[in-house]
């Protein structure tokens, strides 16, 4: 029996289409989705639209969340938030470790948000690369391995989708190129183990964001 992980990173964000939200946002580390990235997360949804999938998880963080709700009412189903898949909490980019919504906030403005749910993995400020390829591997891991032989999806964010799809299949889901917007990873297990069957495909977009960013 396969079991099929997808993994996908979150639309465009408000704060690369306009930088001065970022001087006076209340939650600086936490942007919402862009009008376009808006856009975008509808079309990966309708990408998502004839996979099998039976559970979402997405990283905690606005901007995912947004993203994996979009999908979620195309495939209605609920969302799982999982730390384990946040963003990289790099002290070259944040001062300070990122606030963002509780989860009871969130699932107010997202009632698909299943609260019962308790993460895996706890993601703790600051970090290095490595270590959130570490902890978003490890997540990706135990969720497949918890939820097989369901199909799962994982949205997350640059540096922690390449770091779940690295925890399956190792360094071949790392070609040396930063993850785009809304990019899809599939990932499956068969009895010879996990194998990557798509890395980073953006077909489905209309339009994709030129300015690569790994967060």
């Amino acid at each position: 029996m396969t079991q099929t992980v997808w993994i996908a990173r979150h639309a465009n964000r408000l704060d690369f289409v306009n930088p001065e939200w970022f001087l006076t946002a209340e939650r600086r580390y936490d942007p919402p989705l862009s009008d376009d990235g808006m856009v975008q997360a509808q079309q990966l949804a309708e990408r998502l639209t004839t996979e099998t999938i039976d559970h979402i998880f997405a990283s905690p963080f606005l901007r995912t969340v947004q993203t994996a709700n979009a999908i979620a009412e195309k495939l209605d189903l609920p969302i799982k938030l999982e730390t384990g898949l946040s963003e990289w909490l790099n002290p070259a980019w944040m001062t300070e470790e990122p606030e963002r919504l509780c989860t009871p906030a969130l699932a107010e403005l997202f009632p698909r948000i299943d609260t019962s749910y308790t993460p895996q993995i706890t993601a703790t400020y600051p970090e290095t690369l490595a270590q959130t390829r570490q902890r978003s591997g490890q997540t990706s891991r135990s969720l497949a391995r918890e939820y097989a032989p369901k199909h799962i999806l994982l949205i997350g964010h640059g540096a922690s989708v390449k770091g779940a799809a690295m925890g399956l299949v190792g360094e071949i889901a790392d070609n040396g190129e930063k993850v785009r917007l809304c990019s899809l990873f599939k990932v499956v297990h068969q009895n010879s183990g996990w194998l990557l069957e798509v890395r980073g495909d953006t077909s489905h977009l209309t339009h994709v964001e030129e300015v690569v960013r790994l967060h």
